[in-house]
């Protein structure tokens, strides 16, 4: 009897550490969300503004935004943010998440800045798993391999330089990792195809945060 009591004690025991545990838990996701999403916020700010500095441009980047869906550049149907930055009230550059399947331990998540007379304002690396010492130069932190990019344009299909050095082009690739940064040349080559493509959307289309505007359906703006 004085064992069976003991276990029904200790099993009541657990159920209340257990209750009080989820307890807890669902308290700090509540209180921490605001933050957590503040702290998202800021990161997607600071890698924006290091492809068009803040100081550059007239308007909030992450106020000036249109909502797209474009598998070719995302690799799903999931609505994505463009971002612009403004001068004088014009769209200078626009900034596209792209998504490159083809890295060499898979997906690497970028951010693709295009001026308006279509050179590339930059691109930034938001995420991946590539391999640390080698296909991990593609972050700024780690070498400054992505500045390669700045202000570099695409001559089209015929353009044979548009590649890492290994195969014939004008960007370098990594000792002992070509297929890294390929990947990276390649999502760049599709990002410069679709602001091509519909370049005349992305740049004049409302913002999606301007009171008045109107659902976008042309070339993929929602």
């Amino acid at each position: 009897m004085e064992m069976l009591q003991a276990i029904r004690n200790s099993a009541a025991g657990l159920g209340i550490f257990a209750v009080i545990t989820a307890g807890a838990i669902a308290i700090t996701q509540v209180s921490t969300k605001e933050q957590i999403e503040t702290n998202v916020r800021e990161a997607a700010a600071r890698a924006l503004y290091e492809i068009v500095p803040r100081d550059s441009i007239e308007n909030n980047l992450l106020e000036d935004t249109i909502t797209i869906t474009a598998p070719e550049l995302t690799t799903d149907e999931l609505p994505v943010n463009i971002y612009r930055a403004r001068r004088d009230g014009q769209v200078v550059t626009v900034i596209m998440p792209v998504t490159a399947p083809d890295g060499y331990t898979g997906d690497i998540d970028l951010i693709i800045g295009i001026n308006a007379d279509e050179s590339i304002a930059g691109v930034r690396v938001l995420a991946h798993k590539e391999t640390p010492g080698l296909g991990d130069k593609i972050e700024l932190k780690k070498s400054d391999w992505v500045l390669n990019f700045n202000g570099q344009r695409y001559q089209g299909d015929e353009d044979s330089s548009w590649a890492v050095v290994k195969d014939g082009g004008r960007f370098d690739q990594f000792t002992g990792a070509t297929i890294t940064p390929r990947a990276v040349v390649n999502a760049t080559e599709r990002a410069i195809h679709y602001f091509r493509e519909h370049k005349t959307t992305l740049i004049e289309a409302e913002s999606m945060n301007t009171a008045d505007t109107e659902t976008q359906t042309t070339a993929g703006v929602n």
